[in-house]
């Protein structure tokens, strides 16, 4: 059965880069960002390690915590880690996940037997403080993730996760953002002082409520 939003994060224990950890005490009080490879030493995966480390305090600043994996050993993460390093000029600061037996991938369903019958492909899932999965996007092995929209929906989520707010097509942080249908019109100004824009009744904007 596949993973699906809203379902609870499935926890594990695992070898990693950084020694044993344990997922949930791992995440503690934070956000999550869980994200798999086809192997080691694959030239896309090089750079996607790559601008994670470089993104490391775009992450921090937003209480979340990452955790890379792929079915290689933590022996070949050690060597692969050296050459992201040196080829992507980052200092990798983030565990990375040896499931070898695969059963943390198999978990998360991040096997497709269509597209490998024994490697990864690129599944990436947010997971908020509660353990929940928040999002999830799988690419192609021969499609390298955009990290910038990464970034741009934990935004999202954190934002409507306190706000009755949703964000609109290509919202980016500071942009004005919709106020959900379930609140009434004539009650919006005692809840969104900054004032709003009534474009249909159904679609009404304001500022963004945290800024």
């Amino acid at each position: 059965m596949s993973l699906r939003l809203g379902d609870t994060a499935p926890n594990f224990k695992a070898k990693t880069s950084q020694g044993e950890i344990d997922f949930y005490d791992y995440l503690g009080d934070s956000w999550g960002v869980l994200f798999s490879h086809p192997g080691d030493y694959t030239p896309v995966c090089t750079t996607e390690l790559g601008r994670t480390a470089a993104l490391s305090d775009e992450f921090t600043k937003r209480n979340v915590k990452v955790l890379a994996l792929s079915v290689d050993s933590v022996e070949a993460h050690h060597g692969w880690i050296n050459d992201i390093n040196e080829t992507q000029h980052v200092e990798v600061n983030f565990p990375i996940i040896a499931d070898e037996d695969r059963k943390i991938s198999e978990a998360y369903d991040m096997i497709h037997p269509n597209a490998s019958v024994n490697a990864t492909v690129r599944s990436l899932f947010i997971i908020a403080p509660d353990k929940t999965v928040k999002l999830i996007i799988t690419y192609p092995a021969s499609t390298g993730r955009n990290f910038q929209e990464i970034l741009r929906v934990i935004d999202s989520l954190q934002l409507t996760a306190n706000y009755s707010v949703a964000t609109p097509v290509d919202w980016k942080e500071g942009e004005d953002v919709v106020v959900v249908p379930a609140i009434k019109t004539e009650d919006i100004p005692a809840r969104f002082p900054k004032g709003f824009t009534e474009i249909k009744p159904y679609l009404r904007t304001t500022p963004q409520p945290n800024k």
